[in-house]
C-alpha cells in the first residue's frame, strides 16, 4: 500500500527557511522549490502543488507584505495551517576567501534576512552593499557558484552544509528571539489535526471599511470582536492601492470562525457595511 504525498510548493532554492519550515511540517518528500512568493502563491491557486508554505510575519521585522499583498488582491486561497520557526542568520562566505571575510565586497541575502542584522552591518561591515535576493538560500547559492568574487551571504546552517560554505560568524542577527511564522496554503479550507498543534484555534480575517469611513468605524469593529470576548491576537493595516490612505486590516482571532460568536460577527460586520474576507481556521505548529 502506497502512502500519499502531497505536493508542496516553498521559497526555494532548496536550504531555504521556507524549505526547513516545509521539511519540519510536511516531511522531505513531495516539496517543490519556486523562485519567488508569487509563484509559491500561484503554483497551489492553479492546482500545481496541493498546498504551499509561504513565509507570513517575522518576529523582528514584521509581517511580510509580498505574502499578504498578494493573497489580498490576487487569490482565492485559504490558510491551512501556522508554521512557528526559530531563525538563526550567519554570515557565510566561499571557503577560498575564508581569509578575506573582512574584506568582502557585498552581503547578499533576502531583505527581510539582511534586515535582521542591520546593527551587525553597521558595527562591522559599514558601507559595505547590501545585495538583496529572492530568498536566502539563493544568496548562499549565487556565493557557492561564484568563488571569484569576495562576497558573503546571510543564511542559515543547512545552507552552509548544502552549497559547503564557511561560516564566517554564527548568530549575526540582532536580537536573539528571531521567528517567523509560515502559513501553509490550500485551494480548500481544511485543518491540519497533527501532533503538536496549539490548544486552541485561529481565524485570519481580512476586513474591509465601508466607503464612507465615517469617524469611529475602527472602533466600532473592535467593539464587535471585544463585547463578545473574542480575542485579537493581531491587528494590522495595509494599503488597499486604490489612493492613499485608503487601507484595509488583517485581524487574527483565537477562536473558530464556525463558533456562534464568530457567526454572529460576521453579521454584524456586515451590518456595518464592512466587506469581510475569511482566510480559515487552522492550528499553531511551534517548532521552537
Amino acid at each position: 500500500m502506497t502512502t500519499y504525498v502531497p505536493s508542496v510548493a516553498y521559497l526555494g532554492p532548496e536550504a531555504s527557511f521556507s524549505h526547513v519550515a516545509a521539511s519540519r511540517f510536511f516531511g522531505k518528500e513531495g516539496l517543490v522549490p519556486h523562485p519567488t512568493i508569487p509563484d509559491c502563491i500561484e503554483a497551489v491557486a492553479k492546482g500545481k502543488v496541493a498546498y504551499a508554505i509561504v513565509p507570513l510575519e517575522n518576529a523582528l521585522e514584521g509581517s511580510v507584505p509580498l505574502t499578504i499583498d498578494y493573497l489580498f488582491h490576487g487569490s482565492d486561497l485559504f490558510m491551512t495551517a501556522e508554521v512557528k520557526l526559530p531563525i538563526e542568520q550567519h554570515l557565510l562566505v566561499h571557503p577560498q576567501n575564508a581569509e578575506r571575510v573582512k574584506e568582502i565586497d557585498s552581503i547578499q541575502s533576502h531583505p527581510h534576512a539582511l534586515a535582521q542584522c542591520h546593527k551587525y552591518f553597521q558595527y562591522h561591515y559599514r558601507g559595505v552593499p547590501l545585495i538583496q535576493k529572492t530568498s536566502t538560500a539563493e544568496a548562499a547559492r549565487y556565493v557557492s557558484e561564484h568563488p571569484e568574487e569576495n562576497i558573503a551571504a546571510v543564511a542559515n546552517q543547512l545552507a552552509a552544509k548544502t552549497y559547503d560554505l564557511h561560516v564566517a560568524e554564527e548568530r549575526i542577527h540582532d536580537f536573539h528571539f528571531n521567528h517567523t511564522r509560515f502559513v501553509v496554503l490550500s485551494l480548500r479550507k481544511e485543518k491540519f489535526e497533527k501532533i503538536g498543534r496549539s490548544p486552541e484555534p485561529k481565524t485570519t480575517l481580512m476586513i474591509r471599511l465601508p466607503e464612507d469611513d465615517e469617524s469611529g468605524k475602527l472602533h466600532q469593529i473592535l467593539s464587535v470582536f471585544a463585547w463578545r470576548r473574542l480575542n485579537l491576537s493581531k491587528i494590522e493595516s495595509r494599503p488597499l492601492k486604490t489612493g492613499l490612505g485608503n487601507y484595509f486590516f488583517i485581524v487574527d482571532v483565537m477562536e473558530d470562525e464556525m463558533n456562534p460568536m464568530m457567526q454572529g460577527a460576521f453579521e454584524e460586520l456586515a451590518a456595518l457595511d464592512c466587506t469581510i474576507q475569511s482566510f480559515g481556521t487552522y492550528y499553531v505548529y511551534d517548532y521552537s
